[in-house]
């Protein structure tokens, strides 16, 4: 174990082997682009008399706190992705029934499916699990959406480890899951933009794309906890949570933190959940707080004990 554990080891240290550190130069090319365009082509969107953010807008402060942030994951995905690559060689090595040949196209396209199929499950969950939407609604806090936004980062990755593990117990190599999963994320910085309008049908049926991720960014009550795919939407289209763009979404939080510090940022949710707990009057109660939905309350409460940035949407049956 100790000769897989070091060399799926010295493959996530290896930069060259990181799809995500090979696409950094272009993550940043591509932001200064962005950034250009926005503040020599657009003006405010003024819509019923109230100002929003200008289309593919940047705000100094919204951005620097979403690099910020990105920055700082860089560390953290680093610890889980450490203790994760213990426990995937263990269940490797093991427990897994056989061992898929590694670079192998097939091994590839198992590979890629899974983590796209499994990242769904995990999002779907972060939206719908209060406690696993403390660590991704950072994420969704910036009124903004652009290339900044696409680094505005968790950095409690510890659901996402649980998430992947049928991946070693199929047989998959330790080191090839990391190389998938930033494969997966350096397709999801590219669809957040508003600089990209509709794609050919045939792509918008099934990729993720741009027009998709807008609606998973909006706050909105036809938006709310739709369009959960990283790479594909027709993850969306099979289990009923797929929205269509009809208009310009609202971005950000339902109950906007109203702050830039990073640190309040990636917390506050923590800290709601927990005077939620404490005010509440039975264990029933702080189990609904703490594993409900986002915005959940005791039944018959007069007003819902706030605290809380996501309002709870029903999940639709259908597309």
């Amino acid at each position: 174990m100790w000769e897989t554990l070091t060399t799926a080891w010295g493959s996530l240290l290896e930069p060259l082997g990181d799809p995500v550190t090979l696409a950094i130069p272009a993550f940043l090319v591509f932001l200064g682009l962005e950034w250009f365009a926005a503040r020599k082509l657009e003006a405010a969107d003024v819509r019923d008399g109230r100002a929003f953010p200008p289309t593919a807008g940047y705000e100094f402060r919204d951005a620097r706190a979403s690099i910020s942030m990105g920055l700082v994951s860089i560390a953290t995905t680093a610890f889980w992705k450490f203790l994760a690559l213990i426990g995937y060689s263990a269940i490797w090595v093991y427990l897994a029934p056989w061992h898929v040949p590694a670079n192998a196209w097939y091994t590839w396209v198992i590979l890629l499916v899974g983590i796209d199929l499994l990242y769904y499950t995990y999002h779907r969950m972060a939206h719908r699990i209060r406690l696993i939407w403390a660590t991704h609604q950072a994420h969704h806090s910036s009124e903004y959406f652009n290339f900044s936004t696409a680094l505005r980062q968790k950095w409690n990755n510890s659901g996402e480890i649980l998430m992947w593990i049928p991946l070693p117990l199929i047989g998959i190599p330790p080191w090839m899951i990391f190389v998938g999963f930033s494969v997966n994320l350096v397709y999801q910085f590219f669809v957040h933009t508003e600089r990209v309008g509709k794609l050919p049908r045939l792509l918008e049926f099934v990729f993720n794309t741009p027009s998709h991720h807008r609606v998973h960014h909006g706050c909105d009550p036809e938006y709310l906890d739709r369009n959960y795919g990283g790479i594909l939407i027709v993850w969306d289209r099979m289990f009923g949570t797929f929205q269509a763009e009809k208009q310009r979404p609202t971005y950000g939080l339902t109950k906007p933190v109203g702050t830039y510090d990073i640190w309040r940022l990636q917390t506050h949710e923590y800290a709601a959940i927990a005077r939620d707990v404490r005010a509440a009057a039975s264990w029933r109660d702080r189990l609904g707080y703490t594993f409900g939905p986002p915005g959940w309350a005791p039944s018959g409460a007069v007003e819902p004990q706030p605290k809380t940035d996501r309002s709870v949407a029903p999940e639709s049956t259908g597309p």
